[in-house]
């Protein structure tokens, strides 16, 4: 089995590069499942249905999130209704949506867990003690687990995936939009990488453009800060390979796609 595992898709920028790229991914490296991370699609804050829409369409089977989901007040209904549409598992009691699913592909169970960091972040609960309390839950139900941490440091994503290694198939980070070069697989076999980066505009900070950005650095005063649309684009992800018979990781390869 071989599953693509998507970075933070920004924005309309990023969703024209997910349409254009996507499909034609699946039929060159022979992808079986897709995962990304949502949370910027809708102008560069959560999600819309429309948007929603857009990339599953476009080849999506699960939709992660993290620290925006919450920045439009329709994706609690979206979150609620839909089955493969997830939101960070440590966000306190009580909070909407879903914080894992099993993905059904042939003879496989999937399990994807969300989780968000605590480092330079919004207070949340602790995502170490709720990663152990999901794996319990599910381990049993599941062949193959795959964890998105979405988290600011690279210290604590590493810590992530000691912490889960041999444990499950991948841990990877999202949320700095900035692809990281040190994809492996750990000593007990999850593969890794600490940032999957981003799908939309390169020539921009982080999706947004650079001349306000750099404004806000310059004057330290607020600043309406615009999302970037025009070409060209990044497309950053992660291929996994599973041996079908251990469901063990035996490769990971990084993908990052200059789209003109």
């Amino acid at each position: 089995m071989r599953i693509l595992m998507v970075g933070d898709i920004f924005g309309r920028a990023g969703r024209k590069c997910f349409c254009a790229i996507t499909k034609k991914l699946k039929r060159e490296k022979n992808i079986d499942v897709v995962v990304v991370n949502g949370e910027n699609v809708a102008h560069g804050k959560s999600l819309t249905q429309a948007t929603f829409d857009e990339i599953l369409s476009s080849g999506a089977d699960i939709i992660t999130t993290g620290n925006h989901v919450w920045d439009r007040k329709d994706v609690i209904d979206l979150l609620e209704r839909e089955p493969f549409l997830i939101r960070p598992a440590n966000f306190p009691e009580g909070a909407p949506g879903k914080s894992f699913c099993i993905y059904p592909y042939r003879a496989k169970n999937i399990g994807v867990i969300n989780l968000i960091g605590r480092t330079f972040m919004q207070p949340v609960d602790c995502p170490f003690a709720r990663a152990e309390e999901i794996l319990k839950a599910i381990k049993r139900d599941c062949d193959i687990i795959l964890v998105d941490f979405h988290a600011e440091t690279t210290s604590e994503k590493a810590a992530m995936g000691y912490f889960l290694d041999g444990r499950v198939t991948a841990v990877v980070g999202t949320h700095t939009h900035v692809q990281t070069a040190d994809e492996r697989i750990l000593p007990n076999g999850t593969s890794f990488i600490t940032d999957l980066g981003m799908v939309g505009p390169l020539n921009s900070i982080i999706g947004m453009k650079t001349e306000q950005v750099i404004e806000k650095f310059l004057t330290c005063r607020p600043t309406k800060f615009e999302v970037e649309e025009e070409p060209p684009y990044i497309y950053c992800a992660v291929i996994i390979e599973i041996d079908n018979a251990t469901n063990h990781a035996i490769k990971i390869e990084r993908v990052n796609i200059l789209e003109k």
